[in-house]
């Protein structure tokens, strides 16, 4: 988009007139990464021009409803600066300028900020943030277009869409290997969201979007650039990650994948773009891999990762963190043994003597990990995996304590505070085991024991999970 300074410091002019502030160093992605939630909407007629479809996205309903959306996701600024809590005052002042500029079809989005997010490879994830305008409008795109393509998407696609999540995927898979599925084609698409042909993804919009106001707009969305260290790039292929628009795009765009995977009897489960194909042998699984190649990289134009798209045992294969194993002949659901290191990594991350955290905030932290975490992968079978967990989690706990007492005087007075007898307390104090040998002593797993820990404010993996799973 391009920009005029104005005689006021500080801000700039977009040919519409909106007047918003200049592009600053970015303060962290804080999860604007994560789309807004999306959920059914009345039935919308795609096929409405003048007075419809165009009309239905910038309607004051659908407007206020993506502003609060957008609001409640909160997330990061764009490039222009101006964060979530701003928005309000800015669409009083200028919605309904904006809103005729958008129907008018003058309306230009403004380049996404990049932002770098660390894989689990060690590689790094792209991701565009839009300015907070964009997203409302994004997301009122989205709000429209939603009821319109859940008609068309398939059983098997769970990524993204209105009342079906994760479990869903893990539970339809787990019934695939039930019934004998027992070998997959584990997909990995390349830089999926990076390497979107455009061109493809606008011809297969324009055969259910028959408002062409739409499509220009989202067009104008696909082709708005990027700012990568103040320095602006165009966008000629895919679909920038981190915007309210790219998880529906990206589902329209691999419905066709669903839809050829569908006309040729295949048992597959996708979410977003993790797919897994299911299969009675590995050469059936060999077969239907060679078969479908060509349809994805020669019609969808989409890049396959041939080293990292696997055949193999379902019960060998990472999906969505999960891992499937079989007991007395009935397939189950497990945690995958990365996801539990990554786990761990935040764990010890967490409660690291040398992080400088409070106490109180220590827990705050470990609470709300543990109960997303919990909350996440409660479908499996892990209880066991808890308990030693716990365990573990609360020796480094004790451990904090330990050193944050430092003096034996310090440490006499507080086991005594904690019910020890002077007598063993003065003996505890003195004690010259190591930081960890002593978490796992008398001298802690009694003065501070479980219940006292509990007390403290720290939320235990295993009580947790009793609760979610009653």
């Amino acid at each position: 988009m391009k920009v005029t300074k104005t005689g006021t410091k500080g801000s700039q002019l977009s040919k519409e007139g909106f007047t918003q502030k200049d592009s600053a160093e970015h303060k962290g992605y804080a999860e604007a990464h994560i789309p807004a939630r999306i959920t059914e909407t009345d039935n919308t007629d795609a096929s409405l021009t003048k007075d419809g479809l165009l009309e239905q996205i910038v309607s004051r309903n659908n407007l206020n409803e993506a502003f609060k959306r957008v609001r409640a996701n909160k997330g990061s600024h764009g490039i222009d600066g101006m964060g979530v809590d701003e928005l309000l005052q800015y669409l009083k002042e200028n919605g309904e300028t904006l809103r005729q500029s958008i129907l008018d079809g003058k309306y230009r989005p403004n380049p996404v900020r990049r932002v770098e997010i660390p894989k689990e490879n060690g590689k790094k994830r792209n991701l565009g943030i839009p300015t907070v305008v964009d997203r409302a409008i994004q997301q009122a795109i989205a709000q429209v277009l939603t009821p319109i393509y859940e008609k068309q998407f398939s059983e098997n696609s769970f990524g993204f869409r209105p009342k079906r999540s994760a479990h869903d995927a893990i539970k339809r898979s787990q019934q695939y290997i039930q019934e004998g599925y027992k070998y997959v084609v584990d997909m990995d698409l390349e830089k999926y969201f990076d390497t979107v042909n455009q061109s493809k993804l606008i011809e297969v919009l324009s055969r259910t979007i028959k408002d062409g106001r739409v499509i220009s707009l989202i067009h104008k969305y696909l082709r708005a650039g990027v700012v990568v260290k103040h320095k602006f790039e165009e966008t000629e292929v895919g679909v920038p990650q981190g915007g309210n628009l790219s998880p529906i795009l990206s589902n329209i765009m691999l419905n066709e994948l669903d839809k050829e995977l569908e006309s040729r009897g295949h048992r597959f489960v996708r979410y977003a773009d993790d797919l897994l194909i299911f299969c009675k042998s590995r050469k059936s699984a060999e077969r239907t891999l060679m078969n479908i190649l060509p349809f994805i990289e020669k019609k969808l134009f989409l890049r396959v990762n041939r080293e990292k798209t696997v055949i193999d045992e379902a019960r060998r294969v990472k999906f969505l963190g999960f891992s499937f194993y079989s007991n007395k002949g009935e397939t189950r659901v497990r945690i995958h043994p990365k996801s539990i290191a990554k786990m761990k990594t935040k764990v010890k991350e967490l409660t690291s003597r040398s992080n400088g955290m409070g106490n109180e905030d220590r827990a705050m932290k470990l609470r709300r990990y543990i109960m997303g975490w919990v909350n996440y992968f409660k479908i499996a079978d892990m209880k066991k995996l808890l308990q030693t967990t716990d365990e573990w989690m609360r020796r480094r706990i004790r451990v904090i304590f330990w050193k944050q007492w430092k003096r034996v005087k310090t440490k006499f007075e507080r086991l005594k505070s904690l019910g020890t007898h002077e007598q063993k307390a003065w003996e505890y104090a003195n004690t010259r085991k190591s930081y960890w040998r002593t978490s796992n002593s008398p001298i802690l797993s009694k003065s501070l024991g479980n219940n006292t820990i509990k007390g403290l404010g720290f939320l235990y993996f295993s009580d947790y999970y009793r609760q979610v799973t009653v």
